[in-house]
């Protein structure tokens, strides 16, 4: 095959190479696009309580880590119970073991008291 032969059959297969690779790429962005939208919502822990509250698990349900201040503490208490307060519609249950969480991370830990 001549030089002159064979620059006009690799430019056209260039050209069906970069087709080939655009179809492709439209193709994916489609199904991209149309794939639902993942919520952007934090995922909390999904298990039931320990009997007596580990310092482990109060973090977990304040949505804090286990070395937070007590500032970050009070701040993820108050955050947390405005959501599931009693008064607002939320569980008398939950309340109770947000506010033990509360007390576990700070250190005043009333030992197993809540009333559930």
């Amino acid at each position: 095959m001549d030089v002159r032969q064979a620059t006009p059959f690799l430019a056209g297969l260039a050209l069906a190479a970069a087709a080939l690779a655009g179809r492709y790429g439209v193709q994916a962005w489609q199904a991209f696009k149309a794939r639902p939208p993942k919520p952007r919502i934090r995922k909390f822990y999904e298990g039931g309580f320990q009997p007596t509250m580990t310092k482990r698990e109060a973090a977990l349900i304040l949505g804090i880590r286990e070395n937070a201040t007590a500032e970050k503490v009070k701040e993820a208490h108050r955050r947390v119970m405005v959501a599931n307060h009693p008064d607002a519609g939320g569980s008398h249950y939950l309340a109770s073991k947000i506010n033990e969480a509360k007390d576990v991370m700070l250190g005043k830990t009333r030992g197993n008291e809540s009333p559930f």
